[in-house]
This record gives C-alpha cells, sequence and structure tokens, in this order.
C-alpha cells in the first residue's frame, strides 16, 4: 500500500512538476507575429493609474501598435469595489497618453477573469473576431491565456511582455503555482 501511495504522490509531482516547466518555457514565438488587434488582458489597477505589471502589458501593446505588429488594441477588464475605474478606461488612458490614437483602442470593462477578458473581447470585436489577434500579457500567463483564446475560437498569436515585474523567485513561483493550477481548472472545466 505505502508503495502504491508512494508511486502515486511521485507520478503526481512529476505530473505537476512537467506542467511547470511547460508554461514556464511558453508557447513558441517568432517576434514577428501579427494581428489585427491586440488584446491587452487586464491586471491590476492602483486608484485610477494601472499597476506595474498591467503598465508592461500595456507598454508592450503600444510598441505592437507603433512597429504595425497590431492596427488597434483591445484592452479589457473590469472594475474592483476599491479602484477608481476599471482596468480598460485606466489602459485606455494610459496608451493615449503615450500616442496611441483613442479611435484605434478599443475597450471591454466587464470583465473580471482571463476567461471572460477573452469572451468579451470576442464580442466587441464582433466579425473582426474572425481576424487574427494578439494576446498581450506576462510570459507565465500566456499558455492559460492561448488555450483560452483557441477554445474561444479566436485565431490567436502569442504577444508575451518583454520584461515582467515577477523577476524574483519569491513572485515568479507563486504565480506559476497559481497558473499550474487554473490550467487545470481550464482543462478540467473550461473555464
Amino acid at each position: 500500500m505505502k508503495r502504491w501511495l508512494a508511486a502515486g504522490v511521485g507520478a503526481l509531482v512529476m505530473w505537476l512538476g512537467g506542467v511547470a516547466v511547460w508554461i514556464a518555457l511558453g508557447p513558441p514565438i517568432s517576434g514577428a507575429e501579427r494581428g489585427e488587434t491586440a488584446i491587452v488582458l487586464g491586471a491590476a489597477v492602483i486608484g485610477d493609474q494601472p499597476s506595474p505589471v498591467f503598465a508592461a502589458r500595456l507598454d508592450h501593446a503600444a510598441t505592437l501598435y507603433r512597429t504595425g505588429r497590431a492596427r488597434r488594441i483591445l484592452v479589457t477588464g473590469g472594475r474592483s469595489p476599491e479602484d477608481g475605474v476599471s482596468e480598460a478606461e485606466a489602459g485606455a488612458t494610459y496608451l493615449a497618453a503615450r500616442g496611441v490614437p483613442r479611435a484605434e483602442i478599443l475597450g471591454e470593462d466587464q470583465s473580471r477573469t482571463t476567461h471572460q477578458n477573452l469572451t468579451n473581447a470576442q464580442r466587441i470585436l464582433g466579425p473582426r473576431a474572425a481576424q487574427p489577434v494578439l494576446i498581450v500579457s506576462d510570459p507565465l500567463h500566456l499558455r492559460r491565456a492561448m488555450a483560452m483564446a483557441v477554445a474561444e475560437g479566436l485565431d490567436a498569436f502569442p504577444a508575451p511582455t518583454p520584461t515582467s515585474r515577477y523577476r524574483s523567485l519569491g513572485t515568479q513561483i507563486p504565480f506559476l503555482a497559481r497558473e499550474v493550477w487554473f490550467i487545470h481548472v481550464h482543462w478540467l472545466a473550461g473555464v
């Protein structure tokens, strides 16, 4: 019995470790991916300003726009009770202040989860949802985000931020553990 239990625990540890490595390696990218729309997955807002994590995503989306890799940017994310504005509103203001024309910024301000970000983004894009999109987020978040985007029927390509606020092991390990958990929730429940 102990042998079976040890073998089961060992197999579980190996599986979770393998999934963690798969997430950490991220989806394959060439660095030249293009899309009609860059979908920026929401992150925290502090008052009415994007958090450093969200700002890094927005900065990357602005670069994708300026270099012609995306024709427009869709910022996602609702409003937490403690925030002055939604993530989408803070993101749109941030992008406009950095030279992205307001006419090229779309917003989705109702979502609270990655799944909702993508579901609502697809609805807002309407017929344009059939065109290629770039999914902009932190590298450790992209395996799950891409799996969800594909499940939503989006022709999606990953566009990980080149920098991340999750630099130390003390910040990367909890984020990675969270992603390991949530990728299993997505696989099992589809959310």
